[in-house]
């Protein structure tokens, strides 16, 4: 049975300062154990100010060292912005892959990041970086061509390796800040042969030709044999109301997925950690019912995630409550959601590492839970 091991705090927030919110991190256990994670920190949820911090572990997450930032103040065609999250990617044992999502503050000064009116959002890029010192020096970063029609790229899960050596980006479309066109939301990939010095044109992994259902913030894995899992934060349009998350899976490197699997479990789903074994554990964030963060178990990539695997590793006491079911009023009320974005790996021991934050209006701290059976 699935249990929590340890708990406590990677990102602690200080009230009134540029750190007083963290919210998006990710994690990469390197080959010789240690744990590399980045936080994104800043004076509010989505800030001009904001930046990433990056931590170092020796013993699988109990102690921290001193965040460093190893990248500040971020120009893209000489147009300043804000690098809003990152995740890392082990090519070789020497050679970690950073992406990055880099925010436009430029353009549209003093404007939010999304748009409530037009579901637009401010300019966005992929930038990508190498380290070849686990991850303690880095060099420039540089940007990924994606075609226009994609609009604002959303990066939405770290950079995946497959076992002949593939690279798969995950990306989903949106809107410019002031297009009050329909969206006709959809996920892409894109492939790189050259360990992330070029990329192919995006193909389609997760979308519906009519407009209607939104497949936002796909989380995936790779297993060991090169099987692709993918989870669906869900949306329908016409209803205005957030479906189950979606499962789907490809055995040929993206170009076809098996019908999305609903696992009749709400809101929004982690990046999931596959074990050598071939479970699954996956975590999620209900904000709308439970008000929690929970953690269920399968067997492998097709079985089910069993309610009676599951655990509750956060529960939120104060119940604000979400204005409006409306798309544009729910992307600008994500600002204001004070819980979430959990994303979860496996450890050198085989135990597994799940990140969140969590707080109010005035801090949000990192927060981390170890797992174990």
């Amino acid at each position: 049975m699935l249990r929590i091991e340890a708990n406590g705090i990677l990102g602690q927030s200080k009230i009134n300062s540029n750190k007083s919110h963290y919210t998006f991190s990710s994690f990469i256990t390197l080959t010789n154990g240690d744990l590399l994670a980045v936080a994104r920190r800043g004076n509010n949820k989505d800030s001009e100010l904001e930046g990433l911090d990056f931590f170092i572990s020796k013993d699988e997450g109990d102690h921290w060292s001193e965040p460093w930032e190893p990248f500040k103040d971020i120009y893209v065609d000489k147009k300043k912005g804000s690098l809003k999250l990152c995740y890392f990617t082990e090519i070789s044992s020497s050679h970690l892959l950073a992406s990055f999502l880099w925010i436009d503050r430029t353009s549209f000064p003093g404007k939010e990041l999304f748009n409530a009116e037009t579901e637009g959002c401010l300019p966005m890029r992929v930038l990508l970086s190498d380290s070849f010192d686990q991850g303690r020096t880095w060099s420039s970063l540089r940007s990924v061509e994606i075609p226009n029609e994609i609009g604002p790229p959303s990066l939405t899960n770290p950079i995946m390796k497959l076992p002949d050596g593939k690279l798969l980006m995950s990306i989903e479309n949106n809107k410019n800040y002031y297009d009050k066109s329909a969206w006709k939301q959809k996920a892409v990939f894109l492939s790189s042969i050259n360990n992330g010095k070029s990329w192919s044109s995006p193909f389609i992994v997760a979308g519906d030709e009519s407009g209607r259902i939104f497949n936002w913030d796909l989380r995936c894995s790779v297993d060991n044999i090169g099987r692709i899992c993918s989870f669906a934060w869900t949306y329908d349009s016409h209803k205005e109301n957030f479906l189950n998350i979606h499962q789907r899976i490809s055995i040929d490197g993206g170009q076809t997925w098996t019908n999305p699997k609903d696992l009749n479990i709400t809101d929004q789903a982690a990046h999931p950690a596959l074990l050598n074994d071939g479970k699954i554990i996956l975590p999620w964030v209900d904000r709308f019912q439970s008000r929690s963060i929970k953690v269920r178990v399968a067997d492998n990539l097709y079985s089910d995630f069993k309610h009676s695997s599951e655990i509750t590793i956060f529960e939120q006491t104060s119940l604000d409550n979400i204005k409006d079911n409306k798309l544009g009023e729910l992307l600008a009320d994500m600002g204001v959601w004070n819980f979430g974005l959990p994303y979860a790996d496996v450890l050198s021991s085989g135990k597994i590492l799940v990140f969140y934050y969590a707080g109010n209006n005035k801090q949000m701290n990192l927060y981390w839970s170890r797992l174990t059976f």
